[in-house]
């Protein structure tokens, strides 16, 4: 006779020591039901990974993130930190310094198959280390790859194989930015997981990293997708979310602006430019969000009438879920050369170099801020 439910909260998963639940999919330690009396009882993350090499993100809240990381400083590491293109400074773990210690940082840029065709790659490249520099992260290389589209990983493989030694891998991101396809490729291409995934237990976390095997009697250690607040992905239902994080590369919209026009996003933001002579903005969103222009002076009384219709998605429902809105204004120096970036829904970039005032109107909590120009 199967106990009930409610008596087997204390189970833990044989292969990453997690508290077993089954009644949330995307959490730690789920388990179907029917699977409950199954031995050795494993979580489904760890079934995946042991029955099909593949890996799937489980997510954690910052502190938790944050708690974490903080043993990978006494240990021996390579850290694999992935970072998302498209949401450059909403996926950069801030601080990842002061946490990994002396150990070395190689910095996975992921999804630049959404940058356009001719984007110059060693601007790029010298643009993310830039970033890096102002941010504090020391990085040993950067690799730009494409995890959808396999770009850049022959070369993440063997430069993780330089760097190496004797360590594990840690593989660090946050939700979202492609951490379990790289995973998967390294399970393939470096372990044959014969072995029983192993536990590795730490004090103090609720859910703990999943080590895998390698061939060498190291490991690859993956930790949880840390969830930052401020990006859009975060924000979102899973309807809207196809449709905020573009699938295909960007094509950029060029906007001839004079001041006091307005720009919407579908219902998910707005560009106010505010001040300055006539000159052109050119949007890098997902080509699935209708952008709307009007004049600034409508702009308010056109949300409130059409958000969630005309001005979608969200529908108005999910509009009622989101947070306020809150107003950033900008002062765009002249001769700047300026992105204005809004974490997980893309970036404007001001062409001209006369100046100009702008202001971003976006959920509450979500990041913005001026950047030099990516492309």
């Amino acid at each position: 006779m199967m106990e009930p439910l409610g008596e087997q909260v204390s189970k833990k998963c044989s292969g990453c020591g997690i508290s077993l639940q089954h009644t949330a999919q995307g959490e730690p330690g789920y388990l179907p039901e029917k699977a409950w009396d199954r031995e050795p009882v494993i979580c489904q993350r760890c079934f995946r990974i042991k029955n099909y090499n593949e890996v799937a993100s489980v997510a954690v809240d910052q502190d938790e993130f944050l708690r974490l990381l903080g043993q990978i400083g006494e240990k021996k590491a390579l850290v694999i930190h992935i970072v998302d293109i498209f949401d450059f400074e909403g996926s950069l773990i801030s601080g990842l310094q002061r946490f990994v210690g002396n150990n070395p940082v190689i910095l996975a840029v992921n999804k630049i198959d959404l940058l356009p065709k001719v984007t110059n790659w060693n601007k790029l490249l010298n643009w993310v280390q830039k970033q890096c520099k102002e941010q504090g992260l020391r990085t040993t290389d950067i690799v730009l790859c494409s995890a959808k589209k396999n770009q850049g990983f022959d070369r993440l493989l063997d430069t993780m194989a330089a760097h190496r030694g004797d360590r594990d891998v840690y593989v660090v991101g946050a939700t979202n930015v492609g951490k379990s396809t790289l995973i998967n490729r390294l399970i393939r291409d470096y372990s044959d997981l014969e072995q029983e995934l192993t536990t590795s237990r730490y004090p103090g976390t609720t859910l703990d990293m999943v080590n895998i095997p390698l061939d060498d009697g190291r490991y690859i250690v993956d930790t949880p997708g840390i969830v930052y607040p401020w990006r859009y992905s975060e924000l979102v239902s899973r309807d809207d979310l196809g449709v905020v994080m573009p699938e295909n590369p960007l094509k950029p919209l060029v906007y001839q602006l004079n001041e006091g026009q307005t720009l919407f996003f579908g219902g998910m933001g707005r560009f106010d430019f505010i001040k300055g002579e006539h000159q052109s903005f050119t949007c890098f969103i997902s080509g699935r969000l209708n952008i709307h222009r009007t004049k600034l002076e409508r702009a308010d009384s056109l949300f409130e009438e059409h958000a969630g219709e005309l001005l979608s998605p969200p529908t108005k429902e999910r509009l009622e879920e989101m947070p306020e809105w809150t107003r950033h204004e900008i002062r765009i120096p002249k001769g700047s050369g300026s992105d204005i970036f809004i974490s997980g829904l893309g970036w404007v970039k001001v062409n001209g170099d006369m100046g100009a005032l702008v202001a971003v109107h976006v959920p509450k909590g979500v990041k913005v801020l001026q950047r030099p120009s990516l492309i």
